[in-house]
């Protein structure tokens, strides 16, 4: 992307319209030469009402698997109907001076112009609440000067034919807030499942903090992100006067609940899942709906689309099975999801997200993460930020928190150490314990291997395919724990960051950034496909109602992030964790490369592993949050080599019959 020329349109774009508030001579000449409008008591036709058509989802052979029936929920309202608090709250939110404002705010606009000049690019957008509504009333979102231009003329010119409460009801009315619903009264109903007229104080503050973004803060996909959110708007409201102290605290108080978990132990702003059809599908689905809001936003829900996506059902139909397999005979909250790409293309084989999509907390999926939030104090301390906090990044939350993938994280370690001219070679003690350098104390100063095991002294390959923790201690001292994270960032663990030293120390070689089997399914596919990553995706194409062609990966090309002979030499050694080490369990009868990643007290078990044409995560673990596997279909403590290496061999031999085997670089 050539930054910095949009940038400077952009910055040119806010000076044109600051000066346009200035002498009443300057702002008729921009009216005049943007618009060239009849007459100023005039607006243009409203823009055709967003939800009209059904968007279909296709699997690979053109069947049909799936309705976006969600993108055309709406629900009429009247202006009485909005509560004063819900005003409040969107007006605390999106634009603290609506009510006084001419429609155009210069002090929002030079902020704006001050980040984007910085950034290079448009960072954020100085609009007011008119300006917003005018963009999705009127001139749409398109990023270019002339439209940024019509909006703010036209916004000036509606608050002179409007009144203010008119225009935030119809704003209200007509904003995305997530899950389909289009209009504050449709979100009440989705959400909280009654009138918009009978919400509260806290749940106000929940959908006016849906507004910037409302993929990424929809309290179903991320509770955590939606519940800041929450607190950020009554935080905002108090400062305003709107809340008393006391109506902040007990407001603050009743925090994110999910219906679909049970009761609440206490007062809370329950959030309920939509009642809408399930598909076949639902886990594969489900992320192919949380993808596409992520990537276009409103313009998905005009509905109308055509999407092909990457589903082969039967592969999916033998990761459901295999799943369904391996927790036979077990109870909830024990877990398992399962995520596999072709490394080749980056398409989506399979993505199972749990047992059942349609128990209760079932439609959180697994098989996604999350993107972590860094605590407030580390600003300017990160030294390797998460790629999913790039707005550019398509992420899609999943609802889980993801967990610690254990020693699986360590092929990222060992591809930054060969990066840096460590070669595998390099020979290491293996005692059982190792304690850390210049750490005091005990707790998280003493590195242990598994089940106190040795190894002498052994280089890095042997090292790797018997997981020794104390090793990848010593390695990533010498490597770097930000590089590593670097690493991983590079190979597709878009929620892997680094804050040293106050976060990230020589734990961050074994596993303790919280990931996605999804991510990790990615990552590893950069190895079998010789440094080269394609970026996971469930969708082949998409076509929009006109048959335009909104979205195309099937001839995209792989980006270079890896040097292929690094790759090539952590394939071989991988290729040894299942032929003689930890992974034995996962022999597929063909080349492979794995790696078994157990995580603290056997709270998780991984096996991530290839071949040229899948690479496949499995994860097994608890839902609600991360305990100890013991005794589990008669495994006394599960390890990534045992019932995960067990059903990831499972899926790959059925999913890989008649493909012929391939050799690994």
């Amino acid at each position: 992307m050539n930054k910095g020329p949009r940038g400077l349109a952009w910055a040119t774009a806010v000076v044109l319209i600051v000066a346009a508030l200035a002498p009443v001579g300057v702002s008729g000449i921009v009216a005049a030469a943007v618009l060239a409008p009849p007459s100023l008591d005039e607006l243009p036709e409203l823009r055709p009402a967003r939800g009209g058509f059904l968007s279909r989802v296709y699997d690979v052979h053109g069947q049909e698997i799936a309705v976006f029936r969600q993108f055309e929920r709406r629900l009429p309202i009247e202006q009485g109907d909005i509560p004063e608090h819900l005003k409040e709250a969107v007006v605390a939110a999106e634009d603290q001076s609506f009510y006084s404002h001419s429609g155009i705010d210069p002090l929002a606009m030079l902020r704006a112009l001050i980040a984007d000049i910085k950034a290079g690019e448009i960072v954020e957008g100085g609009s007011t609440i008119t300006q917003q509504y005018v963009k999705n009333a009127y001139v749409g979102a398109e990023q270019t000067v002339g439209r940024k231009l019509r909006e703010a003329v036209l916004a000036r010119r509606l608050e002179r034919l409007e009144d203010k409460d008119e225009i935030l009801f119809k704003y209200l009315n007509g904003i995305y807030l997530g899950q389909g619903a289009i209009g504050v009264g449709a979100a009440s109903m989705t959400y909280f499942r009654k009138p918009v007229s009978d919400i509260d104080v806290s749940e106000a503050a929940l959908l006016a903090g849906l507004i910037p973004a409302p993929s990424r803060y929809e309290p179903l996909g991320d509770p955590a992100v939606a519940e800041q959110r929450r607190v950020l708007v009554l935080d905002r409201m108090r400062d305003q006067g709107h809340l008393s102290d006391q109506e902040h605290e007990e407001a603050v108080g009743r925090k994110v609940w999910l219906a679909e978990t049970g009761e609440p132990p206490r007062p809370s702003t329950v959030v309920h899942t939509p009642r809408d059809p399930v598909s076949r599908y639902p886990y594969f689905v489900d992320y192919v709906r949380r993808y596409l809001e992520d990537q276009y936003g409103e313009r998905l829900h005009a509905g109308g689309l055509k999407i092909h996506t990457t589903l082969d059902p039967r592969i999916q139909d033998i990761a459901r099975a295999t799943v369904a397999g391996a927790l036979e005979g077990t109870q909830p909250p024990l877990e398992m999801a399962l995520a596999s790409v072709d490394p080749r293309t980056g398409f989506l084989a399979a993505l199972v997200g749990g047992r059942d999509f349609r128990a209760p907390g079932g439609q959180v999926n697994l098989a996604l993460g999350r993107c972590p939030t860094p605590p407030p104090e580390l600003e300017g301390a990160i030294d390797v930020p998460a790629a999913c906090w790039d707005p550019e990044v398509v992420y899609a939350n999943g609802g889980g928190t993801g967990r610690q993938p254990g020693s699986s994280w360590k092929p990222f370690v060992l591809a930054a150490a060969l990066e840096s001219g460590i070669p595998d070679t390099r020979v290491y003690s293996a005692p059982s314990a190792y304690r850390v350098p210049g750490c005091t104390g005990e707790l998280g100063c003493v590195v242990r291997n598994y089940e106190g095991s040795a190894g002498g002294r052994v280089n890095l390959r042997r090292a790797t395919q018997r997981s020794y923790n104390t090793v990848y201690a010593q390695l990533i001292q010498d490597v770097g724990v930000p590089q590593v994270g670097d690493m991983a960032r590079r190979l597709g663990i878009t929620s892997a960051w680094v804050a040293n030293p106050e976060v990230h120390g020589i734990s961050y070689a074994l596993g303790v950034q919280e990931v996605s089997p999804l991510e990790m399914a990615s990552a590893y596919g950069v190895f079998a496909n010789r440094g080269r990553r394609q970026a996971p995706t469930p969708v082949m194409w998409v076509e929009g109602l006109d048959g335009e062609i909104l979205e195309d990966n099937r001839n995209r090309p792989a980006e270079p992030v890896l040097d292929a002979r690094v790759a090539f030499t952590v394939t071989d050694i991988l290729q040894g964790v299942i032929a003689g080490g930890t992974g034995t369990a996962a022999d597929i009868g063909r080349p492979a490369a794995g790696k078994t990643g157990t995580a603290q007290e056997w709270r998780d078990a991984w096996f991530v592993g290839y071949t040229p044409t899948l690479s496949t995560a499995v994860w097994m673990g608890n839902r609600e949050r991360p305990t100890s596997l013991f005794n589990v279909k008669g495994v006394g403590r599960v390890t990534g080599g045992s019932i995960p290496a067990e059903t990831w061999k499972a899926f790959m031999t059925a999913a890989l019959e008649g493909v012929p085997p391939g050799r690994l670089p």
